[in-house]
């Protein structure tokens, strides 16, 4: 059998990743060139690699399917929709003897993210599920928005962040997506449905591994992802008329949206004949209403309700300085300097990668209130960055990654027993 030409698809294509053994099946690949991380379960196979300083994901995948899946996660990446960063498509791979090798498909590792299952596995509340739900429901509406059709929306293919109290989600798995214009009801519902009914069934596996409370009630759960994605998308897109003397209520629309975390770019704004009723209808609404304001002010780039609590911290601060006269960026620069980056170094160096630096503020001023309750005082917020560190984020694992295991070790941390680890993505 002829050799095959292997061929490299990125746009900045990395010579070094050449030095990978593509002529091996990615199943046998070598323990030395692999990241030990959390992983889903995944119909393909999937390895976590330690690439030039960074974690890549490498999944193989028929040539067609890695094609337009690198491509329609280019687009989901150009607007700025909640995703793995799509690397490059590998082809032409072959082993030694000649036989013939499948594509694959390269994406970055998503940092401080982890599969549903890494999530039930740890000692978290117990409306996870719920907050999980939610942040899915939210993904599913800003893919819908802009015309995005999953086609098989599941907790498997997402990823998970935490963000501030709640979490976000992120897609990692496109190959059954398509793009469109505008996506009809009948599509939508579609993915919703089939969301619902895989979610069901994710936490009835959940359940007979005993990783979920026996009391959860799995279908109500499923049944909340309708609800909360039926309730955020009326906001978003139904149109609203009221009294033409009612006109604060523009206004209150428009502020409602971004107390969902959604701009506003344009309203359609239309009136009856004889001018007694105004409807308005959103017609381009932006995801990341906060944080987008705090990147404006700061120059920080974290998640929406991370941004919107170190945004209120902001408002403490120039309060408590008296600087609300002061130009905005001025003093949001001087809150950078004098509280968040202090925060930040406060914590040892080698603890810094057990979460982002966002999320580690956000716990920080959580466990200041808490400390703060328990002393009937106002806690300086260096003396409980200290105590946070010692009493709190010393016993957590790391969720930048859990790197340094042998591949299987890292499934018997996370709980998962061995056909339940397969990677995926």
């Amino acid at each position: 059998m002829p050799q095959q030409t292997l061929q490299i698809t990125a746009v900045a294509p990395d010579p070094a990743l050449l030095d990978l053994p593509w002529d091996v099946p990615l199943v046998d690949w070598p323990e030395d060139v692999l990241a030990a991380l959390p992983q889903g379960i995944s119909r393909h196979v999937v390895r976590f690699v330690n690439h030039g300083g960074r974690v890549i994901a490498i999944k193989e995948i028929g040539e067609t399917v890695a094609y337009r899946e690198y491509e329609l996660l280019r687009q989901l990446h150009r607007i700025e929709v909640p995703s793995v960063v799509p690397v490059g498509v590998i082809t032409g791979r072959s082993a030694p003897d000649g036989e013939r090798l499948e594509a694959v498909l390269i994406t970055e590792h998503l940092q401080f993210s982890l599969p549903y299952r890494a999530l039930f596995s740890q000692d978290l509340r117990p409306d996870t599920a719920t907050r999980l739900i939610d942040a899915l429901a939210v993904l599913l509406v800003r893919l819908h928005l802009v015309g995005f059709y999953w086609g098989d929306v599941s907790l498997s293919n997402t990823l998970f962040r935490r963000d501030a109290e709640t979490f976000a989600a992120y897609l990692v798995d496109a190959e059954t997506g398509d793009m469109h214009r505008t996506l009809t009801n009948g599509q939508r519902n579609y993915d919703v449905d089939l969301a619902r009914t895989n979610i069901i069934g994710e936490l009835m596996d959940l359940t007979a591994g005993e990783l979920l409370d026996e009391d959860v009630d799995e279908v109500a759960i499923g049944d909340a992802l309708v609800e909360r994605y039926q309730e955020l998308w009326d906001a978003l897109t139904v149109s609203e008329a009221f009294a033409s003397d009612d006109r604060w209520r523009v206004a209150a629309r428009i502020e409602r949206l971004n107390d969902l975390g959604f701009d506003v770019g344009e309203l359609e704004i239309t009136t009856d004949i004889d001018g007694t009723k105004v409807r308005i209808q959103p017609k381009v609404v932006d995801a990341g209403h906060h944080s987008r304001r705090l990147l404006r002010l700061t120059g920080l780039d974290v998640q929406e309700n991370q941004a919107r609590r170190m945004l209120n911290d902001l408002d403490s601060y120039r309060a408590a300085t008296d600087r609300q006269n002061d130009q905005e960026q001025i003093v949001a620069h001087a809150w950078v300097r004098q509280v968040f980056r202090p925060t930040i170094d406060a914590v040892p160096r080698e603890l810094r990668r057990k979460l982002e630096p966002a999320q580690l503020f956000h716990e920080i001023l959580d466990h200041r209130w808490f400390i703060s309750q328990q002393a009937q005082r106002d806690i300086p917020l260096p003396e409980a960055a200290e105590s946070y560190v010692e009493n709190v984020l010393r016993d957590r694992p790391d969720e930048d990654a859990v790197l340094g295991l042998p591949p299987g070790d890292e499934d018997m941390v996370l709980g998962l027993e061995p056909d339940e680890a397969e990677p995926g993505a």
